[in-house]
């Protein structure tokens, strides 16, 4: 990699991200033709090569990697910064150059019987992962979607008429964490009075991709922690609460996504258990994180951006474009990982055989030559082009992304309904990760 342009930091440092989106560096990585070479900081290639004039250095660090930050101990390599639009849709939807199922989908390298493990939906290509969509995509389809409005919208009322209420607060806990977790609970089937501890276990998975884990026997864990997504014993908590969910639906069948999936079949064949925990794993962290960070933003936004979101009262055929760059802007998933499966080329760069390339979404959702003066927030930005927040198309298109669309549409036309003002009071506390763009803590006040 010496003769390579070098990233201007370690796009995979935690702590780069502490305050959002690091848009300046992104900026500068768009900017140099190819693609950037991010070697990761305290890895044995740190320094092994000098850095192209312009481009700068790769923090380096003496301090061994922590596991779950996305720099496993014994990682001693590096990854290519896909950070271009046009570059990421074209990495999205080549499943046979970039795959999913060898290597891992985060920065960090897992063990191979950990890979297996571990592997979801979103770990494996195609065919097994159209297999595995085909069981629950008609469920997240726009039209089966449209079906869930008023359920959306009366909780997404409940939560406005209690930060309302009080004047203000804490708007992750009152407003972005429990809406999005209560919607797809529903539609799993998990009780009411579980809502909470599902977010707490997926409170818990979003710090295990930092560097905060949970002691290895919690939720009475047993598991080797390298064979659990996120390191996090979190994960075998949401495993075991699954399986239990599982074995009650049998006894009890009911109109809700477990159900379905313990009885649903694709060619002949049902799910197996560990598929089923998995899926089931999944549809919680996916379906209620990739949301509650952007309605974690939206607050900031507000508070940025109040007079864009005050036209919502006047127009609402404002909202749907309204939503689509809250999700531009947020961008709640900050990457994805893919391995390279033969010698390759990407914007000129030449790749070879096992090289990772990581699509930085959040920079891509800033590329300047898609998105007319990127950095401003229009609330009635055009779609096309379209943003890659929910992936850049293809096989991976995120499931889930007509429900959180909706979800955000009902939230900002609520708000627009009462004509609120939404505050920032503070500053926000972001999650420590480099992987999920969002924010521990916000007090907002409201009026």
């Amino acid at each position: 990699m010496g003769t390579a342009a070098r990233t201007p930091v370690d796009l995979a440092d935690v702590d780069l991200y502490s305050q959002g989106i690091p848009h300046k560096v992104f900026a500068a990585v768009r900017a140099t033709p190819g693609l950037c070479w991010n070697q990761i900081a305290g890895s044995d290639q740190a320094a092994a090569a000098p850095a192209t004039p312009g481009v700068g250095t790769a923090q380096a660090s003496a301090a061994p990697a922590t596991p779950g930050n996305n720099t496993a101990p014994g990682d001693s390599n590096g990854f290519w910064a896909v950070t271009r639009h046009a570059d990421v849709v074209e990495v999205s939807r080549d499943t046979t150059t970039y795959s999913s199922a060898v290597g891992h989908i985060q920065i960090y390298d897992i063990d191979e019987d950990a890979l297996e493990a571990r592997a979801s939906m979103i770990d494996m290509d195609p065919p097994v992962h159209t297999r595995l969509r085909r069981l629950v995509s008609s469920a997240f389809t726009p039209r089966h979607v449209l079906e869930y409005q008023r359920m959306i919208r009366d909780r997404v009322r409940q939560c406005l008429d209690d930060i309302t209420a009080t004047g203000g607060g804490d708007w992750i806990a009152t407003v972005a964490k429990p809406i999005p977790i209560s919607v797809i609970c529903d539609l799993m089937g998990v009780p009411e009075a579980d809502h909470d501890y599902m977010i707490e276990l997926s409170d818990y998975l979003v710090a295990g991709t930092s560097n905060e884990p949970l002691e290895s026997d919690a939720y009475g864990n047993t598991t080797e922690l390298r064979l659990l997504p996120f390191n996090s014993p979190a994960a075998h908590g949401i495993n075991e609460y699954a399986r239990e969910l599982g074995e009650k639906r049998r006894r009890q069948p009911a109109d809700d996504l477990i159900t379905k999936l313990i009885n649903a079949e694709v060619d002949g064949e049902r799910l197996s258990d560990n598929e089923f925990t998995n899926f089931f794993r999944l549809m919680i962290f996916a379906g209620n994180e990739t949301t509650r960070s952007a309605i974690g933003h939206l607050a900031l936004l507000c508070h940025r951006f109040g007079e864009e979101f005050a036209r919502l009262t006047d127009d609402r055929s404002l909202i749907e474009s309204g939503a689509e760059e809250v999700i531009r802007y947020s961008s709640p998933i900050l990457y994805f990982r893919r391995t390279v499966t033969c010698d390759a080329e990407l914007s000129g760069t030449p790749l070879k055989e096992g090289d990772k390339v990581v699509m930085w979404y959040a920079a891509a959702n800033f590329d300047e030559t898609v998105f007319d003066d990127p950095h401003r927030f229009d609330i009635s930005r055009p779609v096309p082009p379209a943003n890659v927040a929910f992936g850049g198309g293809g096989a991976h298109f995120c499931l889930g992304a007509p429900l959180a669309r909706l979800e955000l549409a009902i939230l900002l036309d609520e708000i627009a309904a009462r004509n609120l003002t939404i505050e920032v009071v503070g500053e926000p506390e972001f999650v420590r990760s480099n992987f999920v763009n969002g924010i521990e803590h916000v007090e907002v006040r409201i009026q």
